[in-house]
């Protein structure tokens, strides 16, 4: 029978999609790269998500965040991706988290019920965390290193995260695994040198602060801002969720 995944099942075959179907993906961080992982996996065929991020969309998201337009500003970004899923695939099951993940309210998230993990989030405490919940459970995860400031979307790598090189983010990332005893994680990576953003306050986050009333982790309160573009996070999360229907069909 003609389905919206008949295209993929041609390559896939109908065993894969049954387990693509039946696969429950926690995104944790709907940004620039975890939004393309979502519209990835979704169209894939995946059919249940759990959403974490407690952002909204801001108008510096308009350049590069697949669920930024002019219409969602202000909107929490869990809130629109799980729309946007839905008109994809209204049956997709998916739950949203309107909050940020960390060490603090790890316990709070059903990890049992999840079948892959992705780590698209901004901040190392977090991501180690994540990977220490994701390793306790045995659920696969793959994480995202450093996106910003970068130019070059064919630098992307795939590879353990012992094996990267260049990324500043994967040297701390290594560093601090290393110390808790974990000996391998599948990151996607860029090997190319981050390029220094200008360092001009006319049009920076940091004293034009965009961030929508009530934000809880504005850009005032960051120690830098990274610069981006539309073409590098993008290619981050469409190799991430081509590695997670990779990883669920085998």
């Amino acid at each position: 029978m003609l389905t919206q995944f008949s295209r993929t099942e041609l390559l896939l075959g109908k065993e894969a999609m049954q387990k693509l179907s039946g696969s429950r993906v926690a995104v944790f961080g709907v940004g620039g790269v975890g939004g393309y992982v979502c519209e990835a996996l979704v169209r894939s065929g995946v059919g249940a998500f759990d959403l974490i991020d407690d952002d909204k969309v801001c108008l510096t998201n308009l350049n590069r965040q697949i669920i930024a337009t002019r219409k969602t500003l202000g909107k929490y970004k869990v809130e629109v991706m799980k729309d946007r899923i839905l008109e994809i695939n209204p049956d997709a099951d998916v739950r949203m988290y309107k909050c940020f993940f960390l060490p603090e309210n790890a316990n709070e998230f059903p990890f049992t019920e999840y079948d892959y993990i992705v780590d698209a989030v901004d901040t190392v405490t977090a991501k180690i965390e994540l990977v220490m919940k994701a390793k306790e459970q045995d659920i696969p995860i793959i994480s995202s290193m450093g996106a910003g400031n970068k130019l070059d979307g064919s630098r992307f790598r795939v590879a353990d995260i012992y094996s990267t090189k260049i990324c500043p983010l994967a040297k701390v990332m290594r560093r601090e695994l290393k110390k808790r005893g974990v000996k391998e994680l599948k990151v996607v990576y860029s090997e190319e040198e981050p390029v220094k953003p200008l360092e001009d306050m006319a049009i920076s986050c940091k004293t034009n602060c965009a961030c929508p009333p009530g934000a809880e982790h504005k850009c005032t309160h960051r120690r830098a801002i990274p610069g981006s573009v539309a073409f590098v996070p993008s290619v981050a999360g469409l190799i991430i969720a081509g590695e997670v229907v990779k990883d669920l069909c085998n």
